[in-house]
């Protein structure tokens, strides 16, 4: 016996097709119209679209990060996720100061236990030792696929010239891919002091701090290296003009080069949000920043004309309003110890969030929510408004995804032999986004009171139904890890 969906409209990245969908087991085993339902169960899909499942390939569960931890994990950052229609997601693994590639995998294998939906992981390299070089290549083994470079971030995660350059030498020899975050972080650093030193410490000046220019510049040297080495390169959130004239240029060149945007670039602005009245505008920070309605018609050009290939979130929430509860002893406890455990014993415990930058900018923790809300947002956003067409979006948030981090056909797709990764989408659904309702472990949304028309209405990770309108089916530690392989194209 299978699940039969009947009656719906087949969408992938080149079609929009009437079509009845066979799954048996775990994967798609039929595709055509009018399939007899007798011995399966049949899900009348009439009046909605079939859209393979979401894949998100920029994340941060449960991150080590701006002094503080992000509040999403394998756990409830994958409820969020499935309930948006997203199945599938790549979180970047960070390699301990001092230790392998490897040690940090084992540390992400380990976070990732209660996963729900299917997942893979990036490897951020912050110590490119001789050692470290070497290891590059056996990550291949590990179905891992993509290094990713910080070209910001002094003193935390920023790499040199001479790193980033050898880690697109070792990388192209292996048919991996570089993914880079594009600032020039040596200049954030001065100017970041510059203002602070001059008393500019509300979060609107976070902006000034990171201007497009320093974005464009920081593309444009990654594009000329990939340029250099042959190795396939993605820049990731992208904002600005700068940066998409910089990969635009690449692109025309005939470099190896590929770019991404996230969802709030297309809806939030630094006149509007940002500068929010008190400290409001500390919910929106993020790096690089929310830029200007201009920036966004920018990005909408760019993911129309191909110079950008994907849509994802960089989902990374820190509460607004955190800190409720015995700090000192939690960094005692975690130091070596088992967060999961501590927040059992100490439930009215918030870690702290937004608020550590209260006073100065530059420590608020930069990240934000979206695991959830991208693809309803974008088909808002993007289809209703005409801006591109269905095929489009599932090209940006499924399709191409899978293609560039190698694991297409698999996912990404619905096509006979794929992972049954199917979501229902209801085009008439009307939805209104709310850190009341969504399920997100923060207590704010970037959209809040947006009503936004198309959502899901069910959602199925091979095969398995996980979201029945407003229920959750899905069950801790049945989703896989997604082995991924190299020499993905370039799209």
């Amino acid at each position: 016996m299978g699940t039969l969906f009947k009656g719906g409209t087949v969408i992938t990245a080149s079609d929009m097709v009437p079509a009845d969908v066979l799954v048996e087991g775990e994967q798609v085993v039929m595709i055509g119209k009018n399939i007899p339902g007798k011995g399966h169960e049949v899900v009348n899909c009439k009046g909605k679209y079939l859209m393979p499942g979401g894949i998100d390939v920029h994340t941060h569960l449960d991150l080590d990060f701006g002094g503080t931890y992000s509040n999403d994990d394998f756990d409830t950052g994958h409820k969020a996720a499935a309930f948006g229609g997203t199945t599938m997601h790549i979180d970047f693994v960070i390699q301990p100061t001092g230790g392998s590639l490897h040690d940090g995998l084992n540390i992400w294998r380990k976070k990732a236990e209660p996963a729900q939906i299917d997942y893979g992981f990036h490897l951020a390299v912050r110590d490119l030792n001789e050692a470290v070089l070497n290891e590059i290549p056996s990550l291949l083994d590990e179905g891992v696929t993509s290094l990713k470079l910080f070209m910001a971030y002094k003193n935390v995660f920023q790499i040199d010239d001479r790193t980033l350059y050898l880690a697109m030498r070792q990388a192209a020899a292996h048919g991996m891919i570089v993914m880079v975050h594009a600032e020039n972080g040596d200049v954030e650093e001065q100017l970041r002091l510059q203002l602070l030193a001059e008393n500019k410490t509300e979060p609107h000046w976070h902006y000034h701090s990171r201007p497009p220019e320093i974005e464009g510049e920081a593309t444009n040297r990654a594009v000329v290296m990939a340029g250099m080495t042959g190795c396939r390169l993605y820049v990731v959130h992208m904002t600005c003009e700068p940066a998409v004239d910089a990969l635009r240029r690449g692109r025309a060149l005939g470099y190896p080069v590929m770019g991404e945007t996230c969802v709030q670039y297309f809806h939030l602005t630094y006149d509007k949000h940002l500068r929010a009245p008190g400290f409001e505008g500390a919910k929106f920070v993020c790096s690089p920043p929310i830029r200007s309605t201009h920036d966004q018609g920018i990005l909408w050009q760019a993911v129309r004309d191909g110079t950008l290939q994907v849509v994802s979130t960089d989902h990374c929430d820190f509460w607004y309003e955190g800190g409720v509860g015995p700090w000192q002893q939690w960094a005692k406890d975690h130091n070596g110890g088992d967060w999961p455990a501590f927040e059992k014993q100490n439930p009215t415990y918030r870690r702290p969030g937004k608020e550590l930058g209260k006073g100065n900018f530059a420590k608020i923790p930069n990240g934000l929510p979206g695991l959830e809300d991208r693809m309803m947002v974008m088909w808002h956003l993007g289809v209703n408004t005409g801006k591109i067409s269905p095929s489009r979006f599932v090209e940006l948030n499924c399709t191409n995804p899978a293609r560039i981090f190698g694991c297409y056909p698999r996912k990404g797709t619905i096509a006979v032999g794929a992972d049954a990764d199917i979501v229902v989408w209801d085009p008439k659904k009307v939805h209104t986004l709310s850190a009341k309702t969504h399920h997100m472990r923060v207590d704010y949304n970037l959209y809040e009171g947006m009503k936004v028309k198309g959502a899901p209405a069910q959602v199925y990770l091979r095969g398995k139904k996980i979201v029945d309108g407003d229920q959750w089916l899905g069950s801790n530690g049945s989703g896989k890890f997604i082995a991924r392989k190299p020499h993905a194209p370039i799209l």
